[in-house]
């Protein structure tokens, strides 16, 4: 069967609860078609790169998906008439991702604390000034 990853977003003003039930539908409306689910991913709530019918914030959960086309027409007609979920979209792929998908392995990074930039020492420019009390005070000029 083809595989395919369905990422939806839902609405910012859901509970974590409500957005896994939303999941777990998903998940149902697949495995009753004859469908499997490989992986689930939640992203967790994200800002938006613009507003969504009245939304700044989603929470965005992606399913790594193993089922024939005819039950991705149906899960996203199903995904299209629930009023929680604002956008998604379903793509077909070669072969799922192994280990964590991207944004996974990004917020992680990001917890650590210096994302992608590295150990950062002191700014550039300040390394030719002596520390503010060997300068002694500033020279005010008269305009």
């Amino acid at each position: 069967m083809p595989l395919y990853e369905h990422v939806f977003l839902a609405r910012q003003d859901l509970a974590q609860a409500q957005v896994d039930a939303l999941a777990e539908t998903a998940t149902k409306i697949i495995e009753d078609n004859g469908g499997k689910v490989v992986k689930t991913e939640t992203w967790g709530l994200r800002s938006l790169a613009y507003r969504i019918q009245k939304n700044r914030k989603a929470h965005y959960v992606m399913l790594e998906i193993d089922a024939p086309a005819s039950l991705v027409a149906e899960l996203e007609r199903q995904t299209q008439i629930n009023e929680d979920v604002v956008r998604y979209m379903t793509i077909r792929v070669d072969a799922h991702e192994q280990g964590p998908s991207a944004m996974m392995r990004r917020s992680d990074r990001d917890r650590d604390g210096r994302g992608d930039r590295g150990e950062r020492g002191s700014r550039g420019g300040d390394r030719d000034r002596a520390p503010r009390g060997e300068r002694g005070p500033r020279e005010h000029a008269e305009a």
